[in-house]
């Protein structure tokens, strides 16, 4: 009898969207599978949204909850903005998992255990002192006890792996059972799989496998009574792929140098969460691209800048222990006035604290974290794909306005991923650049390093042009010549020309939009990666016929020119931060505006329920 004559029927349920998360040691795969189930789902046409959390110990003790890493995915046939506050289904390949992500799943939702790793100590190093699948307490989950050591084991004993390698499976044996339960096809992981190790034709042998084992044991179990289909999204016509925040970031700026015809070199010391960054451009090469992996932070950003003094587009990346180290040459690059970009992955902090965890504390930092009177231009995307057009921005201003341009990124939107439409290049913004050209018939003194245009900007000579030759370094300009400057009253004039400099940028950049009714009770102020989790639940309380409406912040410093327009409308401003109110004090300094505070500092993301209850509480009081 065939495979198929034995299966056991079971109901297909629909559902506008499921919320998955896999769990397991960080050495158990859990990213993978979870970057597998995520595009799988992309090339069916869910709209997506993802979190892969790990941690910073890498090689923490097997089995413990300093180890566990997790991966979730919420798919959807509607517009989604978050990787969703509860979870309908826990993959939890050991009691580890299970202790450290129990409390997200939902009350009736299902939770599949590898069992086989439930052994006595196991359990130890999780600290429980019994066996949780045999005590009850999870009788408010569908549990299904699943022996998937031993039934990957007999999946993969034809090939010939060690014991070792072939548990090393277990996670697309976990990964198969999934696929079969929301209905997607093996087919793409089975030629990623195929591809990536093509070269270890047994690994390719063994985790096939597993994975179609995975899918076959849901068909024909009895432990799992249904599965589950969720339709398609409807998208913009168009060619989709998955992308995260940092692949986005990288693209934009080979599309920027690609666009603009110009050398585009990236300078920067590898720190999590901005490595990613590196790794993409440095495949990228052909397309005039230069990485530079300095020594330290302090090598990076001082290439940057000789980079962005020589006329190329200079990027430096780090996170915010690095931005603190990089000051002082940012300084310098904010003196001589040079188009730098800076990027700034923001972790937990302070020091090295949670590498692999998001927060949003570097504002501050980014804008007075800096000698002397020495402002720069902030801009900060809001998703994963956004990432790849305010990169572009940041390029824009920089260049348009000869001053650095920090680019605000965090780690929920450089791990997280959604669909993104892929533009046509012919239909990005081509950044023009001018640089003088060659004196003829002049010498060197006829060069005015620091004459002005009407945006304040000063001219980008290319070293070695004839006739352009001038100073520049660390001590303050005469205005207009660039010369060395000890008087107190230019001094005080350069510093005003920079501050205005910046000030004139709320010019050259969009007003701040409101999404819902343009004045009402309350105003939801968002900055950065909360977006996903602001935006869903100003739409869901309107919903409920609450007069809430949200604005979020690109553009940080300058701020949009009707900002202060925006917040007058609006009788309670609340704005929620993955820090401890850093927006929250600037809006009340530049605006005398009083918002309200709504902080989180724990490395994680806004649940959309969180601040849905924070509003109600403020609304009914």
């Amino acid at each position: 009898m065939s495979p198929a004559e034995t299966l056991i029927e079971k109901s297909i349920t629909e559902r506008e969207s499921v919320t998955v998360r896999f769990a397991g040691d960080s050495g158990d795969g859990m990213q993978l599978i979870g970057t597998q189930f995520t595009n799988v789902a992309a090339i069916f046409g869910n709209d997506i949204s993802t979190l892969p959390d790990f941690p910073a110990e890498i090689r923490a003790p097997a089995g413990t909850l300093a180890g566990v890493s997790g991966y979730q995915i919420q798919f959807s046939s509607q517009e989604i903005f978050t990787p969703g506050d509860a979870v309908d289904a826990l993959v939890a390949m050991n009691p580890a998992a299970l202790k450290a992500n129990l409390s997200s799943l939902k009350k009736g939702g299902l939770l599949l255990v590898n069992e086989d790793a439930f052994a006595k100590g196991d359990l130890a190093k999780a600290t429980y002192d019994k066996n949780p699948l045999e005590t009850g307490e999870l009788s408010s989950y569908q549990l299904i006890r699943i022996p998937m050591t031993r039934l990957n084991r007999n999946a993969v004993e034809d090939v010939e792996i060690s014991l070792r390698e072939q548990d090393r499976c277990r996670n697309f044996f976990a990964l198969g059972i999934v696929f079969w339960l929301y209905n997607r096809s093996l087919e793409p992981t089975i030629n990623w799989v195929s591809d990536k190790f093509a070269k270890l034709p047994k690994v390719v042998d063994a985790n096939i496998s597993s994975l179609k084992a995975g899918y076959h044991f849901g068909e024909t179990t009895e432990l799992i009574t249904a599965n589950y289909r969720v339709p398609k999204a409807v998208h913009k016509p168009g060619k989709y792929r998955k992308i995260t925040g940092n692949e986005a970031t990288a693209l934009g700026m080979v599309a920027t140098a690609v666009r603009a015809d110009k050398d585009l070199l990236y300078a920067t010391y590898p720190i999590t969460p901005a490595s990613d960054i590196l790794h993409e451009l440095a495949r990228l090469k052909n397309f005039r691209v230069r990485t530079f992996q300095a020594e330290d932070e302090i090598a990076a950003v001082s290439a940057a800048c000789g980079g962005s003094f020589g006329g190329v587009l200079a990027v430096t990346g780090t996170s915010g222990p690095g931005v603190a180290l990089k000051a002082e040459a940012i300084g310098l690059a904010v003196m001589t006035e040079l188009p730098l970009v800076v990027i700034d992955v923001q972790r937990g902090g302070p020091s090295t604290g949670l590498p692999t965890k998001t927060e949003q504390s570097d504002l501050f930092q980014v804008l007075y974290g800096r000698n002397g009177e020495c402002p720069a231009a902030v801009v900060a995307p809001a998703t994963p794909g956004e990432c790849f057009y305010m990169i572009q921005e940041a390029f824009r201003l920089a260049v348009e306005y000869m001053t650095p341009v920090f680019f605000m990124s965090d780690g929920y939107l450089a791990n997280g991923a959604e669909p993104w439409l892929i533009p046509e290049l012919k239909d990005l913004p081509q950044l023009k650049i001018q640089h003088p050209g060659p004196v003829v018939n002049g010498n060197s003194t006829d060069f005015e390093p620091y004459r002005r245009d009407e945006q304040l900007r000063r001219p980008w000579a290319i070293p070695g042009t004839a006739g352009l030759e001038h100073r520049i370094g660390g001590l303050e300009k005469q205005d207009i010549t660039g010369n060395v400057s000890y008087d107190p009253d230019n001094h005080h004039q350069m510093c005003e020309i920079r501050a205005a400099k910046i000030a004139g940028i709320a010019n050259d950049i969009p007003d701040l939009e409101v999404e819902g009714p343009e004045e009402g009770d309350m105003l939801l102020l968002g900055w950065g990666g909360t977006y996903g989790a602001i935006a869903s639940a100003a739409r869901s309380l309107r919903e409920s016929g609450k007069k809430v409406s949200h604005a979020h912040l690109r553009y940080l410093n300058p701020m949009p020119k009707n900002t202060q327009s925006v917040l007058g409308r609006f009788r309670t401003v609340l704005i929620p931060e993955l820090n401890l109110g850093q927006l929250c004090k600037l809006i009340r300094s530049e605006f005398l505006v009083d918002p309200i505070g709504f902080n989180k500092v724990k490395g994680q993301p806004f649940l959309v329920s969180e601040i849905v209850e924070k509003v109600n509480e403020i609304l009914e009081s």
